[in-house]
């Protein structure tokens, strides 16, 4: 599907001021772009997102650039020159939103602070995005999204029993940080449209994360229990709820969490026997782990997969990465598209993944070039010409 560049959505009217670079920010603020929002990345001539340069490429932008960096606009300035964070004052008189991926401290030394902005736009919120928040004896220790799901607890809860292993996506980026920035944004607006005021607000990574184990951690600070890897029943603990490898080296899930699900499965299998083995006794559940990879073995995934779509059981198959974007109900599901740039030409995107009946949202614009709207957003707001040359003559812009 080609796209087109209009604005639709449910944030439409919603101007963004995004400062954020990499994976976490980049990704939240594509997100609302999508939602409908005029989302404006800046960046330094100088010192543009260094996502930019990471191999491999496309035509002359990095695929991992491109894979988060569409529906913006963007526009490059050089804030640490006073005409550059003149210009940022301007823009944020007209905005809703500043998001910031920067450590604490680093905005305020540069004077583009959230204390400093709201005397111009006392209706300007600012959602900072870190690894460990704006306080606490952690706030100015570097980190990744490792160290923050290690920190978090869950990189220790993830593996086998001799180590952790480490996971495939990046956790604490995405669902502690990019999707905890879009529910703080719009949480905010919500809050702005009863106080009539912006606000800061502080969303720390690490937190964010803490929550996706809440049922464990919950737990052992109420019982005092402790869990190790492949203990808990979501985890490891279960044979009904695990990972199967198949006969030609393909896996299965199987989710028969429930009674009613494992009941149906040992039937379909022939094996009613087995249906009082689901109790998470640790003797039991490696036994019934060991005759379940035995009997998995005896077809491939695709023999499984064919088996299982008879049946109301949670047995699905683990896809490989080339096998999602084929998968038929992720593209009757309309997750994937395509988008054309004049310079490098037809990329594959993933769609946004939620669907508005009333305010239908696409991706509207093409991963930027380098200051590819800088004319055009300034013009927006009152920038002649004259004035845009020279500041270009400059380096400003």
């Amino acid at each position: 599907m080609a796209l087109q560049n209009t604005q639709t959505g449910p944030l439409k009217g919603i101007r963004i001021l995004d400062l954020t670079r990499l994976l976490p920010g980049p990704l939240g603020s594509q997100m609302l772009g999508d939602l409908g929002a005029e989302v404006i990345k800046i960046e330094d001539p100088k010192a543009p997102d260094y996502s930019r340069f990471f191999p491999p490429h496309k035509g002359s932008l990095s695929l991992m650039y491109l894979a988060v960096n569409r529906s913006k606009k963007c526009i490059s300035i050089d804030l640490k020159s006073e005409e550059g964070r003149a210009i940022f004052y301007d823009l944020a008189a007209s905005a809703d939103i500043v998001l910031d991926s920067f450590r604490p401290g680093v905005l305020q030394k540069m004077g583009l602070d959230y204390e400093t902005v709201k005397k111009i736009n006392p209706k300007i919120i600012y959602v900072s995005i870190t690894g460990y928040g704006n306080n606490g004896p952690y706030m100015n220790k570097a980190g990744h999204d490792l160290n923050y799901i290690g920190y978090a607890g869950l990189l220790g809860l993830t593996g086998t029993k001799a180590a952790p292993v480490m996971p495939a996506p990046q956790i604490a980026d995405i669902a502690g940080g990019s999707y905890p920035m879009v529910i703080a944004c719009l949480s905010a607006i919500i809050a702005r449209n009863t106080t009539g005021i912006g606000q800061f607000v502080d969303v720390a990574m690490t937190d964010a994360s803490i929550p996706l184990i809440s049922f464990l951690l919950f737990e052992q600070m109420n019982t005092g229990k402790t869990f190790h890897r492949e203990e808990p029943m979501l985890s490891g603990g279960m044979a009904n709820y695990n990972i199967y490898e198949c006969k030609d080296g393909g896996f299965m899930a199987m989710g028969a969490l429930e009674p009613k699900f494992w009941q149906e499965f040992c039937i379909a299998i022939g094996k009613l026997e087995w249906i009082p083995r689901m109790l998470p006794d640790p003797k039991m559940v490696a036994e019934l782990k060991q005759d379940l990879e035995a009997l998995f073995l005896t077809k491939t995934k695709e023999e499984w997969a064919d088996f299982s779509s008879n049946y109301d059981f949670c047995l699905t198959p683990i896809l490989d990465l080339d096998e999602v974007s084929q998968d038929k109900h992720l593209i009757a599901r309309n997750m994937f598209l395509e988008m054309e740039h004049a310079d490098y030409g037809k990329i594959k995107t993933i769609n946004q993944p939620i669907q508005f009946g009333g305010t239908p949202t696409a991706p509207n614009i093409p991963p930027a070039l380098m200051g590819e709207h800088t004319n055009e957003i300034l013009s927006s707001i009152g920038y002649s010409e004259e004035k845009l040359e020279g500041l270009k003559k400059k380096g400003i812009i």
